[in-house]
């Protein structure tokens, strides 16, 4: 089976070295090249169409992060970008899934999570760190949010990139029923996709 090919975007040699020799312990992970800035992630992805961009989102001088991410997926609406950072501000979060990126992952993450979050990445999951997601949990546990109980904590679990069957078995309720509390979560939210509803479900809380 064809390895998981992935472009890693950072101005600091330190952290893309560390970075490529944890992903290089991996067999079906392989790094296919590197980039220093926005630009030179565009061309690479261009030239080599890697499966998953790992992207920082502040890199010095130049384009940023964000604005990477907007033209990679202009390029090509299907391109998986991850975000890697050491930002976790709400803003930063939601601007980043605004972008496109398909998760956004903290620098102290775990290697068990960076390696699932780029899998996952691959079959169109959202995974975001373990910290990020739990701050969303909290805010959306507040009692007048417009979402139900369940439907909160559903979302909640999004953040962890689980399947429908894997959402229902962790709630203990069917397929059937998840594809309808999603559906009413989209409704609610005014959006299409879960990194949407995520980034919405943010978007909301800080402007309380």
């Amino acid at each position: 089976m064809r390895p998981i090919t992935v472009l890693l975007v950072d101005d600091h040699l330190v952290v893309r070295s560390g970075l490529k020799a944890l992903l290089g312990t991996q067999p079906d992970i392989e790094v296919v090249a590197e980039a220093a800035s926005g630009e030179d992630a565009l061309a690479l992805t261009e030239q080599l169409s890697p499966d998953v961009v790992v992207m920082d989102l502040a890199m010095g001088a130049g384009m940023d992060g964000i604005e990477a991410i907007k033209r990679l997926r202009r390029q090509n609406s299907r391109q998986a970008v991850l975000v890697f950072t050491t930002y976790d501000s709400d803003a930063d979060i939601v601007r980043a899934v605004d972008a496109g990126a398909m998760g956004y992952l903290l620098k102290d993450a775990a290697p068990e999570e960076i390696f699932a979050a780029i899998r996952g990445a691959v079959q169109g999951r959202s995974v975001m760190s373990a910290p990020v997601a739990s701050r969303l949990f909290q805010q959306l546990r507040n009692p007048d949010e417009i979402l139900t109980p369940r439907e909160a904590e559903l979302l909640s679990l999004l953040t962890e990139g689980l399947s429908n069957r894997e959402l229902g078995q962790r709630l203990f309720i069917s397929e059937a029923t998840v594809k309808t509390h999603l559906a009413h979560i989209y409704a609610k939210l005014g959006v299409e996709t879960r990194a949407a509803a995520i980034a919405t479900a943010i978007r909301r809380e800080g402007m309380r």
